[in-house]
């Protein structure tokens, strides 16, 4: 192992020294992040798809990309709006992982070509998605999914599903253990209860769909979910009026979505919002769907925004126009709110690693670690009273330093000095970071450990727990920017852990099944059979693109 130096913001002292491998558990080498600008990086020319060299640099503020490839000339895309924000994002990683074990590619030379997952890959898949349908009940403009437009009909035998799941649950060291079906409108694919009472046998513990709700309308169709085992929808919530609707989806919903908040109380399955966010469009409602979420705690776990990726190609002026970066997300919110401050409550997803290492090395087995690539997510953590106001963590928590004791924690564990800890004595060893005279009305510092506990221990964190009063009522507030050719950055791909599930047996990253090398395309088209060579569809299920909001892409 190699030490790689950390610098982190608002560190004290001398620097923090994270722990970064040097190689995948196959051996293939890792290179460290490289943080600061001007930094050189590989991408993808948006036309033709080679690989081509990438220079990130700071211009009037932002973070801009610039490449050329020899045959389709230059190409430049803002990917941060704020370079103080995505300086501070690098501040906060804990170094990479060693991907798997048992990769399906094992003898890799180039990233994303020889995908699936590789031996150069670093994450494990720590939400996988597996594509039940292309077919859908919205034909919605601004998604990829499309049934109608593509000209085949992609939908999996339930022997071919349950395998896929199978794959993902077989991955090593650490199994598969979110699973989300989406598509198209994955509730609309012929076995669907199915396919959700077979994840839930073979031990994925937590179900989720990334779906547009409409079958969600229905009460009966809810509990049957429920009584299957699912537990979240990732529902499409694109604003709070239905002139965002009309634009986005093609047709009113607003009340459609009112309907399914209010049958997943009644049925006990919890929701995340996941906003398609497009510059221009409905980046002015960012901060009314954060106040939905308040007023519906209950039933809200998350929200998810996803700034629009642009999977077709597009002119430069429309680029500029409608490119809605994680930063902008940042600003959007504390703006639109007054809730969150855009430099001090946000943070990489990535920055939870220690967290996820101190519950490994007490258990003494490895758990899923978010170490994504510090630029893929931003996000904050609302702890909510009970008259549902939303106090961010890092009010009366010292996230940072707590995170690096956290590290340190982790390393000592199995060491001598660390075997007299019990576990509550590891644990407690975080008090002094956390201020109770700020915390928002009833949460003590015991609460907020179990609290924790809640979000790693499903026996905890849901069901008979979560009513008792076990934990405190949270929401994750989170940005997931997907990348398309114009904002490529391979250096992300390899650290992706957000993945598909594929009938060929392999597992692919968001950004090269979605983006990029479009590996969707590949397998659908390979699995697939002739749209017009099926009997007519129900009319239920004859419209074209996908509604989720999952995919968070336009054509």
């Amino acid at each position: 192992m190699s030490t790689q130096t950390f610098a982190a913001a608002r560190s004290k002292g001398k620097p923090f020294e994270i722990i970064q491998p040097a190689t995948t558990y196959t051996g293939a080498a890792i290179k460290p992040l490289i943080k600061g600008l001007p930094k050189i990086t590989q991408s993808l020319c948006p036309e033709c798809l080679k690989i081509i060299e990438a220079v990130e640099f700071e211009e009037n503020g932002k973070v801009v990309m610039e490449k050329t490839c020899p045959e389709h000339g230059e190409f430049k895309d803002t990917i941060w709006s704020d370079v103080k924000l995505y300086l501070k994002m690098e501040d906060w990683n804990f170094g990479d992982n060693r991907g798997l074990t048992n990769p399906t590619v094992t003898d890799a030379k180039e990233c994303p070509t020889d995908c699936g997952l590789c031996s150069m890959h670093t994450s494990h898949s720590a939400l996988a998605n597996l594509d039940l349908t292309n077919r859908c009940n919205l034909t919605c403009p601004i998604c990829f999914a499309n049934a109608n437009a593509s000209g085949y009909l992609y939908e999996p035998s339930l022997e071919q599903v349950k395998q896929m799941m199978l794959n993902l649950r077989a991955q090593q060291p650490v199994a598969g253990r979110i699973i989300q079906f989406s598509g198209g409108e994955p509730t609309i694919y012929p076995h669907f209860l199915d396919a959700v009472r077979f994840a839930k046998e073979v031990g994925f513990s937590h179900v989720q769909i990334a779906t547009n709700g409409i079958r969600l309308t229905n009460l009966e169709f809810a509990q049957q979910c429920k009584e299957a085992g699912l537990h979240t929808l990732y529902l499409q919530l694109d604003g709070v009026s239905d002139d965002v609707y009309m634009r986005t989806r093609g047709e009113a919903l607003w009340e459609k979505k009112l309907k399914v908040i209010e049958n997943c109380k009644k049925a006990d399955l919890k929701i995340v919002f996941v906003p398609t966010v497009v510059k221009g469009l409905n980046d002015h409602q960012v901060g009314d769907i954060l106040r939905l979420a308040l007023d519906n705690i209950e039933v809200l776990s998350g929200i998810s925004y996803q700034p629009v990726a642009f999977t077709g190609r597009i002119a430069r002026h429309e680029l500029e126009e409608k490119r809605y970066t994680l930063t902008d997300l940042a600003k959007d919110i504390s703006e639109q709110t007054g809730m969150t401050d855009t430099y001090e409550d946000w943070f990489p997803l990535s920055c939870v690693t220690p967290f996820s290492k101190l519950i490994s090395a007490l258990r003494g087995s490895e758990t899923t670690t978010l170490t994504s690539h510090p630029h893929c997510a931003i996000g904050t953590y609302f702890f909510v009273d009970r008259n549902k106001h939303g106090i961010p963590v890092t009010r009366f928590i010292d996230v940072g330093s707590m995170l690096k004791d956290m590290d340190l924690l982790a390393r000592k564990a199995g060491t001598a000095t660390f075997k007299f800890y019990t576990k509550m004595q590891a644990w407690n060893s975080l008090r002094k970071h956390f201020h109770e005279d700020r915390a928002p009305q009833g949460l003590t510092f015991t609460k907020f450990l179990q609290t924790l506990q809640g979000m790693t221990d499903k026996r905890y964190g849901r069901g008979s727990s979560e009513k008792e009063g076990f934990t405190y009522k949270t929401l994750m507030v989170a940005g997931m920017h997907f990348m398309d050719s114009y904002n490529y950055d391979v250096e992300r791909v390899k650290r992706c852990l957000i993945h598909y599930a594929a009938p060929d047996g392999k597992i692919y990253p968001f950004c090269t099944y979605n983006s990029g090398p479009c590996y969707r395309e590949k397998i659908e088209k390979t699995y697939s059979i002739p749209f017009e060579s099926q009997e007519p569809l129900r009319a239920l299920d004859t419209a074209a693109a996908c509604g989720c909001g999952s995919c968070g892409s336009a054509k």
